[in-house]
């Protein structure tokens, strides 16, 4: 049975989760550890190294790595730079994850250009914010294999809404199946055309679970791009889900899965756009990384916030200086 090997790049609030989750995950026999900040690296290393002495999580080996180690690296996992901070003026306020659009599209490049210098084999899953700008970057402008870079996306958007249903419901969140789609930030939008509860599709709804889950489309959009800036304001980061989402996607990738999640990446002719813009939507994900977009059908208020958020993320990119067309270093065609 292979020995699959994990990167962790920039170990903050977010990747220090993305450590700890991975190392109860079981599934890795070594873990390199990256960050511009090395004394922070190599404590992370070690404090997780020593957790191995406690019993419960294996005989992982756990190291503060350098760009050398993608070379060997399965999955590769990014949450380097700034994370968007709470506004200390307005304790309730939404600040926009575009305001790290400059600063964090800088540090792609450089952390893209040291991953495709050593490897074209590796699956990279970025987390860094604004998530959609930066996976289009990643993707487009190192000719990395196609399919082998996405972001988590609406995965965690979408968790927040099965919350949100299922509160309103009186249900597990397992039972509710349904996804955000979009840009990671405040033009996702859930995708109610889709959604069930046990099978029951959503306007089935109030008439088994009553009105009061009769519940506006906006109403519902505002509700979950709301709940992840009462985390951020709460204790000024969120790190739990997506930590958890990046983990679930290697895990997806490792064992070959074939699972469909909402991650991130660029469009390949889905909904009339062809490598102009990236963003989420059902993906099936393998070993390759991406085995194929899945471009639901969508209502017409769905297509419409489709539209708002393709247009925002194209801002961000702009924004980026990132080329959309002409100048791209096309991707290679992933191995199999």
């Amino acid at each position: 049975m292979k020995a699959f090997k994990l990167v962790v790049t920039g170990v903050g609030h977010v990747g220090s989760y993305v450590l700890a989750d991975a190392m109860k995950a079981g599934l890795f026999a070594e873990i390199a550890v990256i960050d511009v900040l090395e004394n922070v690296a190599r404590g992370e290393a070690l404090d997780q190294w020593q957790a191995t002495g406690v019993g419960t999580l294996g005989g992982t080996r756990i190291h503060a790595g350098s760009p050398a180690d993608y070379a060997d690296a399965d999955v590769v996992v990014v949450a380097a730079g700034p994370s968007i901070l709470p506004d200390p003026d307005d304790p309730t306020g939404e600040p926009d994850r575009t305001l790290l659009t400059t600063v964090n599209a800088a540090v792609v490049r450089q952390v893209m250009g040291e991953i495709a210098a050593n490897t074209s084999d590796a699956v990279v899953i970025f987390i860094t914010n604004p998530l959609d700008t930066i996976v289009y970057i990643a993707e487009n402008e190192f000719g990395y294999p196609a399919g082998r870079v996405f972001g988590t996306g609406t995965m965690l958007d979408s968790a927040r809404l099965r919350q949100f249903v299922a509160a309103a419901c009186g249900v597990s969140p397992t039972a509710v199946s349904g996804y955000m789609m979009g840009e990671h930030g405040h033009t996702a939008f859930p995708v109610l055309s889709r959604l069930s509860v046990a099978g029951l599709a959503w306007d089935e709804l109030p008439a088994v679970f009553g009105d009061g889950v009769r519940l506006d489309p906006e109403h519902v959009r505002r509700q979950v791009v709301k709940a992840a800036f009462d985390v951020l304001n709460g204790k000024g980061w969120t790190n739990a889900g997506v930590a958890q989402a990046a983990v679930q996607l290697a895990r997806a990738v490792l064992l070959d899965e074939q699972g469909i999640y909402p991650v991130s990446s660029t469009l390949r002719g889905e909904y009339g756009h062809d490598g102009d813009v990236a963003l989420s939507l059902p993906t099936l994900i393998g070993r390759r990384g991406i085995e194929r977009r899945i471009p639901v059908a969508l209502d017409a208020w769905e297509r419409d916030h489709l539209a708002d958020s393709i247009s925002y993320i194209q801002q961000a990119m702009a924004e980026a200086g990132t080329p959309r067309s002409g100048s791209l270093v096309a991707p290679r065609a992933g191995a199999s």
